[in-house]
């Protein structure tokens, strides 16, 4: 460790410079949190500090009357609070520049994974390229993925390298918390540590079997706690299921870029080559990944989040091995024969020149792809500053909005107030209605007495007499007509 932090750090900065870049450029030109899951957690994690308890009521009811939150990620809310509370960092600070810092740190992980395995510097930089998308998500948005994935090359790198009980110990703890974090990912590591347990059974039992408790454990605690519902779970996976609006996988490789990806399948023969536990671990982590994804996309049977989830943790795997054959193209390069100074250059310097113009050709056409990628505003500076507004002086008398379902979100995590639909809500002929509602100039008022809704937010006019409109676009209905 004081080595990294000494000479070795210096060769990462432009590595980690590269992360905290890509990380950055959806949040480019624009101050707000961009994906809607982000504003989701932001709202989620809002209502749990005001709680100050992990029980505290849904602020995206499905119906008219508050309930108790389920909430399968508090580890993660738990953690934003936690951090926010001891920071003071304002929310749109922290949404904006934190999944950069974030990324950082997992490239560096990736890093200390590689560097036992002679590709350290290689893979972090392949590890820059996972791409963000709104389907997929990614290590751009401030969601629990993003931070659940740095938890699965520090895990390897315990596994791989130590065999003392703390660091079994540190193994469970890091799997527990995954586990309140983002099931999927903790998912995720047990299907990457699959393999390597298997593999370890005949050579070193013990290290398997512990190594499978630590990671085991919590999943076992888990079904044990939660049985009923697990099992109901477990029974909707054997449902078949429909892809018509999940992500492409080869717009996301194409980000990724088919270099790297070449490069990967040539870490697979090198580290095959190689021939330890440690390596075919590695390859056969991945292939079990995508063994998952390949039942879901051509049986269509399986989680439908892990359809649009999975190929990140595919992605990180295989940034691994692209660490590997991008470090045996720069050890071997090609057989040239010294046959004079220029030729004794190239024959001893062809694999790192070969190495580093792989390098340059790599960053230079993911850098166009990143800044090319599309991702949708929910809100602007305008509407922010009416959300504000709204907050500020309407939403202590007024619970209930009626707006958009693609901005609402985003106004419930802001304005802390309840509307009657929004994007992802279950309810989705609720949305119909509300569209119908916005559509016809606001006219039902019957729909607003039905769902207990008194402000109004739209770009249209609202030609109701009912309604008064005490700002810009914002409306609210008038006292005699409230129940």
């Amino acid at each position: 460790m004081r080595r990294l932090f000494s000479s070795e750090i210096i060769k990462l900065l432009p590595i980690l410079a590269l992360a905290c870049y890509f990380a950055l450029i959806p949040h480019l030109d624009d101050d707000y949190p961009v994906h809607v899951d982000e504003w989701a957690h932001l709202t989620y994690t809002k209502a749990l500090q005001e709680a100050e308890s992990i029980d505290f009521t849904e602020p995206f009811p499905t119906s008219l009357y508050p309930t108790d939150v389920q909430d399968p990620e508090i580890g993660y809310h738990v953690f934003l609070s936690m951090f926010q509370d001891m920071t003071g960092i304002s929310w749109l600070t922290f949404f904006k520049y934190f999944p950069s810092i974030v990324f950082m740190i997992t490239v560096l992980s990736v890093y200390i994974l590689g560097r036992r395995e002679g590709y350290g510097w290689p893979a972090a930089l392949a590890a820059c390229l996972i791409p963000t998308s709104v389907g997929i998500l990614g290590p751009a948005f401030m969601v629990p993925m993003a931070v659940g994935l740095l938890f699965i090359p520090l895990c390897l790198f315990l596994a791989f390298n130590f065999r003392t009980w703390a660091s079994y110990l540190l193994l469970f703890i890091l799997s527990s918390f995954l586990l309140i974090l983002h099931p999927p990912t903790a998912i995720a590591l047990l299907i990457i540590f699959v393999p390597y347990i298997l593999l370890n059974l005949k050579s070193n039992i013990r290290h398997s079997l512990k190594t499978a408790m630590a990671i085991g454990a919590p999943f076992l605690a888990l079904l044990i706690l939660f049985f009923n519902s697990l099992l109901d779970e477990a029974k909707q996976l054997l449902d078949e299921q429909s892809l018509e609006w999940f992500v492409s996988y080869p717009d996301v490789l194409e980000t990724y870029g088919y270099i790297p990806v070449v490069l990967a399948f040539l870490g697979i023969i090198v580290l095959a080559v190689r021939g330890n536990i440690k390596s075919y671990g590695l390859i056969l982590s991945m292939f079990a990944l995508i063994a998952v994804l390949l039942v879901f996309l051509r049986l269509h049977y399986g989680s439908p989040i892990w359809y649009n989830r999975g190929l990140t943790y595919v992605l990180l795997m295989m940034s691994i091995l692209t660490g590997a054959g991008l470090q045996w193209v720069k050890s071997k390069g090609l057989p040239i024969k010294p046959d004079g100074k220029l030729r004794h250059f190239l024959a001893k310097n062809s694999g790192s020149i070969i190495y580093v113009c792989l390098i340059i050709i790599i960053v230079a056409i993911a850098i166009p792809n990143r800044l090319d990628t599309n991702y949708y505003q929910m809100i602007d500076d305008d509407e922010y500053e009416r959300f504000v507004w709204i907050r500020d002086n309407i939403s202590e008398s007024h619970e209930i909005a009626v707006l958009n379902p693609w901005k609402a979100t985003a106004l419930v995590a802001i304005a802390d107030m309840g509307v009657v639909s929004r994007i992802h809500s279950h309810e989705a002929w609720v949305a119909k209605k509300t569209k119908e509602f916005l559509n016809k100039d606001c006219e039902n008022t019957d729909f607003l007495r039905r769902y207990n809704a008194s402000l109004i937010y739209t770009q249209s006019d609202c030609n109701n007499p009912d309604l008064v409109e005490v700002s810009e676009h914002i409306y609210i209905l008038r006292e005699t007509e409230r129940e």
